[in-house]
């Protein structure tokens, strides 16, 4: 078999409070009863699988396999676009997910049994889906990264620093997240901040939070663009006006169920371009991932990337147009 037709594998061993390690033996087992036998390595760091993905597009690999969890799939996902040797969309990407949130496999469909997103993988129904790249500021310099899920502004970016500074003082637990969230809930301020889709303003006020999706969830299963197509070139922008903690512990709910466009507070928009200006300036996270600050700009790279899904997700998502099999 040649190269190209063989599977490199990124195994994040700490993914999931170490489920990627303690797992990858029964993972490796399931992916060679079904003719994969895939050479892998494990992250040693952040952003280390930023540097496996190009290490293995520059050693011929056309097919990755992340076993990880969300943050694992974006470094990779960073390391195709900073690759030079072929498109990024050139590159099978598929996902055996051992993190926590998971929240890119529910997009597509992607079972978390590890033995039916193995079948994915094997059956082999591939989707072209677009990418944000976003543009901030961090220590007073310009930066960009590659989003292949969502992004959070605001009230989203600093749960997602208080959940991150937890992990890192070494609690684990999916209670972290909610945790976190709660905390932010008491603590959080809205904040004044224009937002720019297309070149036309469409918010000029007191912002809560500020969700820009090219898929569904985030926040370990939250549906705050509950409508976002990831094919369609658009991103979509779930704004958020001011709240108060009362209001927002009891508006919870609508943050899980798909109804977050129901909030008098809540607005909706579509758009190539977005960006985000605010005072005093607010932080972002991309695909749970802490940043840097704003003024932010997005943009769409149209169906950049061919990922692995499950055949229901194109059975759901019947229009030619989007899937490519």
């Amino acid at each position: 078999m040649a190269t190209s037709e063989k599977w490199f594998a990124i195994v994040n061993p700490v993914a999931g409070s170490g489920k990627g390690l303690t797992d990858w033996p029964l993972i490796s087992k399931l992916l060679r009863d079904h003719g994969i036998v895939p050479e892998y390595v494990f992250t040693e760091r952040q952003y280390h699988a930023v540097e496996l993905a190009v290490e293995a597009v520059s050693k011929g690999f056309r097919q990755i396999i992340v076993v990880g969890g969300d943050g694992t799939i974006h470094e990779v996902v960073n390391g195709l676009f900073i690759q030079k040797e072929v498109p990024p969309r050139d590159v099978l990407l598929s996902v055996i997910a051992v993190g926590t949130g998971n929240d890119w496999i529910r997009m597509f469909g992607i079972p978390r049994k590890y033995s039916e997103a193995i079948r994915a993988i094997v059956q082999g129904h591939s989707f072209l889906q677009d990418v944000g790249v976003i543009t901030y500021q961090e220590a007073s310099v310009k930066q960009s990264r590659y989003m292949a899920n969502v992004a959070g502004v605001g009230f989203d970016a600093y749960v997602n620093r208080k959940y991150n500074h937890l992990k890192q003082e070494g609690k684990r637990g999916k209670w972290l997240y909610l945790w976190s969230t709660l905390k932010a809930i008491l603590r959080y301020n809205s904040t004044g901040v224009k937002v720019y889709v297309d070149g036309e303003m469409v918010v000029n006020d007191l912002v809560y939070s500020a969700t820009i999706g090219i898929g569904k969830y985030n926040g370990g299963g939250m549906l705050q663009t509950p409508e976002a197509i990831a094919d369609d070139g658009l991103f979509d922008l779930t704004v958020i006006r001011r709240m108060n903690p009362l209001q927002v512990l009891y508006h919870f709910k609508v943050l899980f169920n798909g109804r977050i466009y129901r909030l008098p507070s809540t607005s909706l928009n579509r758009g190539r371009k977005i960006r985000i200006e605010s005072s005093p300036e607010i932080a972002v996270e991309v695909d749970g991932e802490a940043l840097g600050y704003s003024p932010f700009e997005f943009e769409v790279i149209d169906r950049a990337i061919r990922v692995v899904v499950a055949e229901r997700f194109l059975n759901e998502n019947t229009d030619s147009r989007r899937a490519v099999s």
